[in-house]
């Protein structure tokens, strides 16, 4: 109602537009019953051509209408479109909805396409069978009698059809849900599936998602077959019945002219209409009501988010279990993890190993099999492939906000985490971006503030910062202090910089300092490139001097090179003089 009311101004351009054009409608049969019984029947065939000269004006006139309805009809949907993209992209950024993919890509689309059909279809069919039914009475009342019956007959036959398919549709468009969640699902955890061996579980899954929905589809398509009954009754059987009765008629006061003009109202006419009308609105308006209603419904087949039972932990995990598929061996199997406020944790492992899993996790973009997941608070998750749209920076930075906050803030938290002279480079915040003109670290930058100037105690970063050098990741992870920060860590300084760290290692699932592990852990020393040197024999030190230019002791002011080499760099790649901990990415890591 609400919806009808903001656009009420449109409907009135919309009705008045499909009056003038169905102004053709009503002079088709009469125009046509009076050039035959007062023109060319009477002798007059200057009669009968003027009558049919009104009619053809009639059929230019409703042009005019049709083109303009066309445009009513656009101003009405967009605007609607607009609304529905707006919630469910908010939805699906602030709520973690694994189906917002479905219905930002499909469902709207389908909303928009179906809304627009079904408000073409549904205002012919009543002007086109307003015009017509007038048109009947006008030539002799009892045609009306004839007509009329039939079509409301089928009319409530195709009425009674629509909750069926409704509930149909609504079944298929949820089997489509599952299936689009089942795949982002995979996808997203696609490294650790494969670390785990569970691809055939994962590819069965998926797989009887997708027969669901087929078996959804063939139940919508069957109930479909209703609606041609309805057809038949309303548009066709009016049509025999009119032949059948014709010599009756004619007896009975109804001219030639006037049985003619009958004729072709209905075929000419109300049977297109009906047509429409049942396929158009028989599949596009049950679509409709359960696409808005799946559109535009709260969250409360969602799980409620867990009270979070100490302020003071804003993230606790208990006997967290996670596998991908039924039968899978466990990415994550009986984790306990409390991360309290403020903490600063780095989660460290080999690749394949859960990290990303459990970030995702954390985010509520996944669910575990068993035990229990409790945030306190808002998060925002940076994943290591950056999200950067075409619009202003203006409009990228701020994007996570509630309420689009200055620009001044959006400025300090550019500034904070590196992104000042990338800002300035690009010509400030009205700068419109080009995603494809950027380098990967200019897009981890733009997200990173992004994340800082949202309003979120919680920040997850999924090797958000594996672009960086080091010294930029350094400052891009120090902007999030006073904040409780959970880190993919791809380099071993995010682990140094840690309060603590999670080594994640297949069976078990170590916490402690950076310091506390490297006594305690030969596989973490192994990890972060800390243990003893083993040379292999068939890799031995290169000469001082050597042509690549990699020099075999890491020392600094080198002859001939004046910074640091790059312990486990490419071939001639070094750095500046500073701390050679935050070299390179972790053991393990791609």
């Amino acid at each position: 109602m609400s919806l009808l009311g903001r656009r009420k101004r449109v409907l009135l351009r919309l009705a008045g537009w499909s009056l003038l054009e169905s102004a053709q409608t009503f002079l088709l049969g009469f125009a046509l019953a009076r050039a035959l019984d007062d023109g060319f029947l009477a002798g007059r065939a200057a009669t009968g051509t003027g009558w049919l000269a009104a009619a053809a004006a009639a059929v230019l006139v409703g042009a005019v209408g049709t083109r303009r309805v066309y445009g009513a009809v656009a101003a009405f949907v967009e605007p609607v479109r607009d609304e529905l993209v707006r919630a469910v992209v908010t939805r699906g950024l602030r709520e973690a909805d694994d189906a917002a993919l479905s219905r930002l890509t499909q469902q709207v689309e389908l909303a928009r396409d179906t809304l627009s059909g079904l408000v073409l279809v549904a205002r012919t069919f009543v002007f086109t069978a307003a015009g017509a039914l007038f048109g009947l009475f006008a030539l002799a009342p009892v045609l009306l009698a004839v007509v009329g019956g039939p079509l409301a007959v089928g009319l409530v036959v195709f009425a009674v059809t629509l909750g069926p398919l409704a509930r149909r549709q609504e079944r298929f468009l949820a089997a489509d849900e599952r299936l689009a969640a089942e795949l982002g699902l995979t996808a997203h955890g696609l490294r650790d599936i494969t670390a785990s061996g569970a691809q055939e579980r994962a590819a069965a899954s998926a797989g009887a998602r997708i027969d669901d929905e087929y078996r959804a589809a063939r139940s919508l398509a069957y109930w479909g077959v209703a609606r041609t009954f309805a057809v038949g009754i309303g548009g066709q059987l009016p049509l025999v019945l009119l032949l059948v009765a014709a010599p009756w008629l004619l007896r009975h006061g109804v001219t030639a002219g006037g049985l003619a003009g009958a004729l072709a109202y209905l075929t000419q006419s109300l049977l297109p209409a009906l047509q429409a009308l049942v396929h158009g609105l028989g599949a596009s308006g049950a679509r409709l009501t359960v696409v808005l209603r799946r559109l535009t419904a709260g969250q409360a087949d969602r799980p409620a988010k867990l009270p979070h039972p100490d302020g003071a932990w804003p993230v606790r995990l208990s006997e967290v279990v996670f596998a991908y598929g039924p039968g899978a061996a466990p990415v994550i199997d009986r984790l306990d993890l409390a991360v309290p406020a403020g903490e600063r944790l780095a989660v460290a492992g080999p690749s394949g190993i859960g990290k990303s899993t459990l970030l995702a996790l954390i985010a509520g973009v996944l669910r575990p099999d068993a035990g229990t997941v409790a945030t306190g608070c808002e998060r925002v998750l940076v994943p290591q492939e950056a999200y950067v749209f075409t619009a202003t920076l203006r409009e990228n930075i701020g994007y996570f906000s509630p309420r689009p906050p200055d620009d001044q803030r959006l400025a300090a938290s550019a500034d904070a985490v590196g992104a000042g002279p990338l800002l300035a480079r690009l010509g400030g915040l009205d700068a419109v971006l080009d995603p494809a003109g950027l380098s990967d670290a200019e897009r981890q930058l733009i997200a990173l503030a992004r994340a800082h100037a949202a309003p979120a105690p919680l920040v997850l970063l999924d090797e958000a910062t594996c672009h960086l050098d080091p010294a930029a990741e350094a400052r891009a992870e120090r902007a999030f202090t006073g904040r409780t920060l959970v880190i993919v860590a791809h380099r071993t300084g995010s682990a140094r910089r840690a309060d603590r760290v999670l080594l994640m290692d297949g069976a078990r699932a170590e916490l402690g300092t950076h310091e506390e592990l490297l006594g305690r852990s030969a596989f973490y020393r192994d990890l972060t490139g800390a243990g003893p040197a083993h040379p292999s024999p068939s890799h031995p030190s290169l000469p001082l001097g050597d042509p690549d230019r990699v020099d075999a002791v890491a020392r600094p002011r080198l002859a001939g090179d004046g910074r640091h080499v790059v312990a486990y760099g490419a071939v001639g790649q070094v750095e500046p003089e500073r701390d050679v901990g935050d070299r390179g990415a972790l053991r393990g890591e791609g």
